[in-house]
């Protein structure tokens, strides 16, 4: 059900000896035949999942290299050290591995390519060990870790000028989520990371907390090899026609379009009630999965967001059970009983199925998953509406970082008058499929 962005060939053999240098007589011309990127394994960056490769500069350099039709082979190395000094002796044209551009990193003669995204430093510690820093100074008493040659070590060294108590271990072995871990583990006070990397991880330790930003926002950007750096001018123009038709905003949508709501309290439930209550349901669910082939975990999400898990459930407006399905649809399903969980599954899983099989062949990959789910909660006729309107503000009916920003817009008058189904709640479906993501992304990192 993942999107597949590209039809790149993604060799991902050892990389052995020098990329080579450009002929410099058609320097400003000239691609290499296999691009070359090096990058770290992260979940910001590039990562495994589900026998796939994925990952924010995974798709960002997939999408160039396709954009010029050239192949593209990652060499994944452990540490920003290794990163930068891939580039150093020529064995990369590009590192693509969430680096921010900094004043030092120029000083060093690096030569970065255009930003595409943009982060701030923050200062992470956990919420329930007692007195949380709120200030730089406060940062003297504490036991404090970062990973070496980052970003991050280049702001405490400008703080450390103004305040020369500021001291701080740096760590070579580990990366930002695993010195993430530690502090949720109370094994650290605090960390420095990139807000980024914060969003997504807080979801795994929800007890994590921002104390303060360290920095105002900055910039990631590829760096591009020094004997490469005619490169540039080619990244700048496939950027901004990726910025144009849309297909930054897509990339973006699937790795954070699921993390601007965070509750901590609702997260730390789900995560016990995966070990309390999701095992009674499990097999219940895996069985609708193989009937009606949906992934099992995005079932399992939508159930919590209905109804935490809980086969009694009942809201004001009637609908009942585990899916929390209505009467009509109850009935159309096939559930005689709503407050059984095995026909609620069921039954709830079908009727999404119905929703994946209405939507036009048109709607690929991860965003047909996130419509089905909004026509769901809000019905099929508002989902229609929202396309329909979707087409005459310009906007790409068939991808979801789009939608998301239409279906507000069918609460408004001027828009749902001229609708053939009307008036919708239109935040609340993109609220819900927003948490079902958030709570499907838990719950496959709950399974390693």
């Amino acid at each position: 059900m993942w999107i597949v962005f590209l039809s790149v060939v993604l060799m991902l053999t050892a990389c052995e000896g020098s990329v080579g240098t450009a002929d410099k007589n058609d320097a400003v011309n000239q691609l290499p035949e296999t691009l070359v990127v090096v990058t770290r394994n992260a979940p910001t960056t590039y990562y495994e999942e589900r026998d796939e490769f994925a990952g924010m500069e995974f798709d960002l350099a997939n999408l160039f290299a396709s954009h010029y039709q050239i192949k593209v082979r990652f060499e994944v190395v452990d540490s920003i050290g290794e990163v930068l000094d891939y580039l150093k002796q020529g064995k990369a044209h590009i590192a693509a591995a969430g680096l921010t551009r900094t004043d030092e990193r120029l000083q060093q003669g690096f030569e970065f390519g255009p930003e595409y995204f943009n982060v701030q430093q923050q200062v992470i510690c956990r919420r329930d060990t007692g007195s949380i820093p709120k200030s730089v100074k406060d940062l003297v008493e504490k036991q404090l870790e970062v990973i070496a040659d980052s970003s991050y070590v280049e702001r405490l060294k400008e703080l450390q000028l103004e305040i020369p108590q500021l001291k701080w271990t740096e760590v070579e072995d580990m990366g930002t989520e695993q010195l993430l871990e530690k502090v949720w583990l109370k094994q650290l006070d605090c960390t420095v990371a990139d807000s980024n990397i914060v969003n997504i991880n807080r979801r795994y330790y929800p007890e994590l907390v921002v104390a303060f930003p360290l920095s105002e926002d900055q910039s990631l950007a590829w760096i591009i090899a020094s004997d490469w750096a005619h490169l540039r001018p080619h990244i700048e123009t496939w950027l901004l026609q990726a910025e144009q038709n849309g297909d930054i905003a897509t990339i973006n949508e699937r790795y954070y379009g699921h993390v601007e709501i965070f509750d901590y309290v609702d997260m730390k439930k789900f995560i016990s009630r995966i070990e309390t209550r999701l095992p009674k349901y499990k097999d219940m669910i895996k069985k609708a999965s193989t009937e009606h082939v949906i992934d099992w975990t995005l079932i399992a999400a939508q159930a919590y967001q209905e109804s935490h898990w809980n086969p009694k459930s009942r809201s004001p407006t009637g609908v009942r059970g585990l899916m929390m399905l209505t009467q009509l649809t109850a009935k159309a399903m096939g559930v005689s009983n709503r407050l059984d969980a095995a026909q609620s599954i069921r039954g709830g899983a079908r009727y999404l199925a119905k929703m994946f099989d209405r939507l036009p062949h048109q709607v690929q990959g991860e965003n047909r998953a996130w419509m089905a789910l909004a026509a769901y909660n809000v019905g099929y006729g508002h989902l229609k509406d929202a396309r329909k309107l979707a087409i005459k503000l310009e906007k790409d009916p068939n991808n979801w970082a789009d939608l998301k920003q239409v279906f507000p817009l069918l609460a408004q008058k001027k828009y749902y008058k001229q609708l053939q189904y009307g008036y919708a709640r239109g935040s609340e479906p993109v609220r819900y499929v927003q948490r079902i993501r958030d709570y499907q992304q838990v719950l496959l990192q709950n399974l390693k």
